[in-house]
Parts: structure tokens; C-alpha cells; sequence
């Protein structure tokens, strides 16, 4: 669930915000698995589905700051928009297939009671990767016609190319916008009924159920969170400017702004869609969502920079560098087969129990994996002839 890498110096909130994704996501799957059906209908379990209505908004917009951070990256370097979107949307694509190679590891960890259909089913990396390609080809357009027209955009240093900053912020706004209002359409009566259901899925989340579920993650409305990041990720100021903290406090102030505007709107006696689903597809919901975010964001930044989040080592950090693989892993002791407590039968003292289990494993195999990555790179680097020169030395002849 990242992008490739970016400066260091610009990462420790955006990894501490992935981090808590992950917790979030953890608790949220932990409970959802374990729990008996009479601890399912207490408070507890009411607020622990509600935190997990946040993980995947977070890792939809974190994708889009950091890929609006690397693709300004690669244009300081006077790369063309052709080059910059190949790119992107190669990484796009990484992810995405990253999606269906879990889809396939998970249908064949349950042969035999898991239906073909899974195999298709639009889960998270899905749209995360194919979110990303469509940011790629966004950001491809709109830096083509920053190209051909002087008066757009500004240079991204001596003699740099021209980057179209606020361009490609307005522009990403919009189409977060548009997403989000025609979702509740495209779910009911704009319904792409001709298309096949594994590629319907990806527009309306129907699968093969002949109706749109709300348990999956459709590119309408999710891949507007995205976007939404992409603009913030464009109106980011330079890493320890004087305008960094008020930029972040503006940000807080606008997000509690959107989630109001989202109330009122949402409180109006006429709704303005035929069908009006305020959990799933209402785009007052997306902005209440969207300012809960902002706000997450603007107190992330202060946390890392001036609280607990500047220690030197960091549990949510060291979760949010490894955010893939640590997703990717726990699904299966918490879901699968090898789950680590029985499915639907334990209460929330047990489960509350196994939900700190999966999160210190997670945190040991996160810290493991950003710790030895590099090690053993630099390892192949500094032995590689040697070993090199070794396999290639043939063995001395006997003499006589």
C-alpha cells in the first residue's frame, strides 16, 4: 500500500496516518472474526465497526498525497509526462496485480469451500492500484497541456520543467467531486447492467449477487478518497518551510468545515437522488469522511512533529513502512484457516486478547522486514562479486 519511496524527511506522518490505518484495520477485522454473536450486539462492537469505516478512506488518500509528492519528484528531474505517467501507472499496476495474486493466494488457502467467484472479488488493493493508474493518467493530461501552454503552471526550479501545482490540485478536486455525486447513480439507475459482473463490480461493487454490496470497494465512490489526496498532495508547501504548520492548521480548520457542510446538507428534507443511501453512496457521507481525514492529518503532522511521534522508535511508523505486507499477512490468522482464536465464538475479553496478539506480531514482522531489507541489499552489494568470482573459479586439475 505504498508508493515508491519518497524524501524521509516528508514521510513520518504520512507512515505514522498508515500505521493507524493499520490498527484501525486491525481491530475492526479482529472483532468482526471472533466475536460471538451476543457480544455483536453490544456498544463495543457498534464503535469497532465504526472505526473500520476509516482504514481503507485512509489508505485511499494517503496513496494520493504520496503519489502527488513523487510525481512532482520526478518532474523537478525534467522528466517529460509521458515518462512520469509510465511510471506511476507501472506502479499502479504493480499494485493492482498485487490485488489479484492475494485474491488467487486466498481461494487456494480455502480450496475446497471457497466459491470461483472470489477470485474476483474488488478488495482494497484493487482499487488502490487501480486508483493509481487513474491518477497517472490524470496527472498525464494535465502536465501534456501544462507543456503547450506558457501561461500554466510554474517552473519547479532553474530552468526546470513547468509544474502546474494548483492545476492539477483543482483538477484532482473535481474529479473527486464528480465521483462522489454520481455514485449514488451509477449504483441504482445508471447501473451498467450490459457489462460483464467481474467488470461491473469495479463501477457499482455488484459482484455476482446481481446487486451492488456494500462490503466491497468499488473505484465509485472509493477511489474518490484518492483523488482527494492527490490535491492535498499537490498543495502541500516545501518540507520545513515557515508555511508547513499553517498550511496543516488550514487543513484541520477546512476539514471541520466539509464535515458541517456534509451535516447540513445531509439534514435537508428533500434528498436530491431518487435513491439515498447515506452509509454507502451519499456524497454528504464522502465529505464528512473527506473532513474527518483532514482533520486526522493536520493532527498526525503535530503529533510527529512536536509530540510522541518524534521518538525514536515509533510502533505506528514501523507499521505504516511495512503497510502491505503487514495487510497482507494478518488476514489470514484473523479470516483464514489458521486464524489464531475460533471465528464468531469468543467474547471481547478474548478477542481484545487476540487482537493484541496480531498487533505485536504484525509490529515484530514490520520491524523485521524494514530492518533487514536494506541489510541484506547492502550485503549483495559488498559480497556480490566475491560470491561471483566464486561460482565462476573452475577447479584445479590433479596432476599426473
Amino acid at each position: 500500500m505504498t508508493p515508491p519511496s519518497i524524501s524521509k524527511a516528508r514521510l513520518g506522518y504520512i507512515d505514522w496516518m498508515r500505521g493507524l490505518a493499520c490498527l484501525l484495520m486491525f481491530q475492526t477485522h479482529c472483532y468482526d472474526s471472533w466475536l460471538r454473536p451476543q457480544a455483536r450486539q453490544s456498544r463495543f462492537f457498534m464503535y469497532s465497526q465504526l472505526g473500520g469505516t476509516f482504514p481503507a478512506p485512509l489508505f485511499l488518500f494517503l496513496a494520493g498525497i504520496s503519489f502527488a509528492l513523487i510525481t512532482e519528484k520526478l518532474r523537478q528531474k525534467n522528466l517529460p509526462p509521458g515518462q512520469i505517467a509510465g511510471a506511476t501507472i507501472r506502479r499502479g499496476a504493480e499494485i493492482f496485480a498485487f490485488g489479484l495474486l492475494f485474491r488467487l493466494q486466498e481461494y487456494a488457502v480455502a480450496w475446497g469451500w471457497a466459491p470461483a467467484s472470489d477470485l474476483f472479488r474488488v478488495d482494497i488493493l484493487n482499487t488502490i492500484g487501480a486508483s493509481m493508474m487513474m491518477m497517472g493518467l490524470f496527472c498525464w493530461i494535465v502536465l501534456a497541456v501544462s507543456d503547450t501552454s506558457p501561461a500554466m503552471g510554474e517552473r519547479t526550479g532553474q530552468g526546470g520543467a513547468r509544474f502546474p501545482r494548483r492545476g492539477l490540485a483543482v483538477g484532482a478536486t473535481a474529479v473527486a467531486m464528480l465521483i462522489s455525486l454520481v455514485t449514488p447513480l451509477l449504483w441504482t439507475t445508471w447501473r451498467l447492467r450490459f457489462l460483464p459482473w467481474p467488470l461491473e463490480s469495479y463501477i457499482d461493487g455488484v459482484h455476482n449477487l446481481g446487486t451492488p454490496q456494500a462490503w466491497l470497494f468499488p473505484l465509485f465512490p472509493w477511489s474518490a478518497f484518492a483523488f482527494a489526496g492527490l490535491a492535498v498532495g499537490f498543495l502541500l508547501p516545501k518540507a520545513r518551510s515557515p508555511r508547513e504548520w499553517r498550511f496543516f492548521v488550514a487543513l484541520g480548520v477546512a476539514g471541520v468545515l466539509l464535515v458541517e457542510v456534509g451535516r447540513r446538507l445531509d439534514a435537508q428534507p428533500r434528498p436530491f437522488y431518487p435513491v439515498y443511501d447515506f452509509w454507502h453512496t451519499s456524497p454528504n457521507f464522502f465529505l464528512i469522511r473527506l473532513g474527518l481525514l483532514m482533520v486526522i492529518v493536520t493532527a498526525s503532522y503535530a503529533w510527529c512533529s512536536w509530540g510522541a511521534g518524534q521518538w525514536r522508535f515509533s510502533p505506528l511508523i514501523q507499521l505504516g513502512q511495512a503497510s502491505l505486507l503487514v495487510y497482507w499477512v494478518h488476514i489470514e490468522f484473523v479470516y483464514g484457516r489458521v486464524s489464531i482464536l475460533p471465528k464468531h465464538s469468543v467474547g471481547i475479553r478474548t478477542a481484545s486478547f487476540g487482537l493484541l496478539t496480531i498487533f505485536l506480531a504484525m509490529l515484530l514482522l514490520a520491524y523485521f522486514r524494514t530492518n533487514t531489507k536494506g541489510k541484506i541489499k547492502e550485503r549483495i552489494v559488498a559480497h556480490g562479486p566475491e560470491l561471483l568470482a566464486w561460482f565462476r573459479r573452475r577447479p584445479a586439475r590433479a596432476d599426473g
